[in-house]
Order: structure tokens, then C-alpha cells, then sequence
């Protein structure tokens, strides 16, 4: 079985929405029968999502209330990569705004499509160890608080639905599999 059977190539490409953090536009693909379709595409800028534990192994979280979903939310430390930036500055950068430590240890892990069925948001990983206090100021558009938590309590935390976030959960799921290394 070959990638090509899959492929679809793009004829043309209508951006209806130009804004901040992302750009919506709508493609019209041709497809391996010959058969043109539509496809809606969220052209979504880099983030970052940072496994942060501190030097009892409790992983750091933000609460901060997200509009989108119209509650508060529980959510590992996480951020945009800005166009001058690589995603692990962009993590060191994100973790001193959000939780107030500077990670003098920090290692890209692995990349995460959110929903590549219509976006092509891709968020990268990293895991930070041996903090040291070093706060940089929150971003004027964030209200947030960072406390730490077990491991355990955040699993079952998403065990009972209270935390919903999936870059979150990803991030507890490995968060387990480390500890269970140890």
C-alpha cells in the first residue's frame, strides 16, 4: 500500500478568516478517483506543552478560564511559539510566565497533532526538571494560577472527567509512565 492512494491534491485554496493565532480557509482537493471534495482547515500556530515537575515529582498546572468552553479549566503550563522563536525557548519562555521556574534541565519529547481531520495544529512536548525560581511577566490576556499535584490525583482526575484538556491528559498519561520507570 502506497501514500499516493491516499493523497490529495490541492486545485485551489479560499482563505475565509485572517486572525492572531490562526487562519480558517477552505481547499478544494482533487482526489485519488479523480472526484473533487471541500476541505475547512484551521491553519493553527505552534505550540508548546511543558511536563514540569518539581523536586518531590508533582507535576505543575494551570488553572485559567477558557471562553471557548465557557469553564475553568486545569491544564499543564503550555504556549505559542512566536515566529522568532524555537519551541524549547518558546517552553523555558512559557514555563517562567506561567508557573515562575526556569527549567535548568528541559528535553524536547514528542509532537502532537490535535485533529489533523481538520487542523494542522501541532503542539511539541518537552519535560522540565531542576527548576529554579525565575519569574517573567504573565502575557496582559492571562489570569492564571499555577499549583502542583500528584500524579496519581491528576489521573484520577481525568478517570472522574473533571480534567478534560487532551494536551493535559497526554501529558498525566506520560507523566505516569515515567513514574512507573522510576
Amino acid at each position: 500500500m502506497t501514500e499516493d492512494k491516499f493523497y490529495e491534491k490541492s486545485i485551489k485554496s479560499d482563505t475565509i478568516y485572517d486572525g492572531k493565532i490562526l487562519k480558517l480557509r477552505v481547499d478544494t482537493v482533487e482526489l485519488v478517483n479523480k472526484k473533487y471534495s471541500k476541505r475547512e482547515i484551521v491553519d493553527h500556530q505552534k505550540g508548546v506543552g511543558i511536563i514540569a515537575f518539581d523536586e518531590d515529582n508533582k507535576l505543575w498546572m494551570v488553572k485559567q478560564y477558557r471562553k471557548a468552553i465557557d469553564k475553568v479549566t486545569l491544564e499543564i503550563p503550555a504556549g505559542l511559539v512566536e515566529s522568532n522563536e524555537l519551541p524549547i525557548e518558546t517552553a523555558k519562555r512559557e514555563l517562567q510566565e506561567e508557573v515562575g521556574f526556569y527549567p535548568e534541565k528541559i528535553s524536547y519529547l514528542f509532537d502532537m497533532h490535535a485533529s489533523p481531520g481538520f487542523t494542522n495544529d501541532k503542539l511539541s512536548f518537552f519535560l522540565a526538571t531542576n527548576l529554579v525560581k525565575s519569574e517573567l511577566e504573565q502575557d496582559e490576556d492571562e489570569n492564571l494560577e499555577a499549583s502542583l499535584y500528584e500524579v496519581d490525583d491528576l489521573y484520577n482526575m481525568i478517570e472522574n472527567g473533571e480534567l478534560t484538556d487532551a494536551k493535559s491528559i497526554i501529558a498525566i498519561l506520560y507523566a505516569m509512565k515515567l513514574k512507573n520507570e522510576q
